[in-house]
């Protein structure tokens, strides 16, 4: 039986390799090079609030200064853009948490002593965030990663030798399917978490 399914995770050990890949029209390896990359970081939501406030908590700035000053801290690893900051600026007035004040004829932001509430409250997650950034990439956590990526191919495995040996019934693949969901709908629950 050809497919995606033949290719497996086998002897994984380390970036070099999956990053490379096993050539074109390999699926599994096009998916893991891609995993193992990782995503540009970021910051969402509620998170972008608190490295401004952060910034501006440190010394009064303008827009720039605040991109530059996160930045540096993150290590180079996320530099916001004006379009996220300056619309968080806007909101972090309108709740009190920051305001204007004139410096040099330019317009600098300040944190507000509600800013100051607000960032102490969530000093924790800013310091993770900072900590995830310059830990580095995905080389840095391979021995998890091959733990998942071992857990992903065996459900592969399973479903691949259920075919091998004739079939799977119709109900016992509504079943699994229902246990396939049920994992999926935990699994988006942890990771979205990494978003707030």
């Amino acid at each position: 039986m050809h497919g995606p399914w033949n290719h497996g995770f086998g002897g994984m050990h380390g970036q070099g390799r999956w990053a490379r890949g096993r050539g074109p029209g390999d699926p599994w390896s096009d998916m893991w090079s891609e995993w193992w990359r990782g995503p540009v970081p970021r910051a969402e939501r509620g998170t972008v609030r608190w490295l401004v406030l952060d910034a501006i908590a440190e010394q009064p700035r303008h827009g720039y200064e605040i991109i530059q000053s996160i930045g540096d801290k993150s290590g180079g690893a996320y530099k916001p853009s004006p379009g996220v900051i300056y619309p968080t600026l806007q909101m972090l007035e309108e709740l009190g948490h920051a305001r204007t004040i004139p410096r040099d004829e330019r317009k600098v932001y300040e944190i507000t002593d509600d800013g100051r509430r607000e960032l102490a409250a969530h000093q924790e997650e800013l310091t993770e965030f900072y900590e995830g950034q310059t830990e580095g990439g995905w080389e840095n956590h391979a021995e998890e990663f091959v733990h998942v990526a071992k857990r992903v191919k065996h459900v592969a495995q399973l479903f691949k030798r259920a075919m091998h040996r004739g079939g799977i019934r119709p109900t016992t693949m509504r079943k699994a399917r229902k246990v396939l969901d049920e994992a999926l709908q935990k699994l988006e629950e942890l990771l979205s978490q990494e978003d707030l």
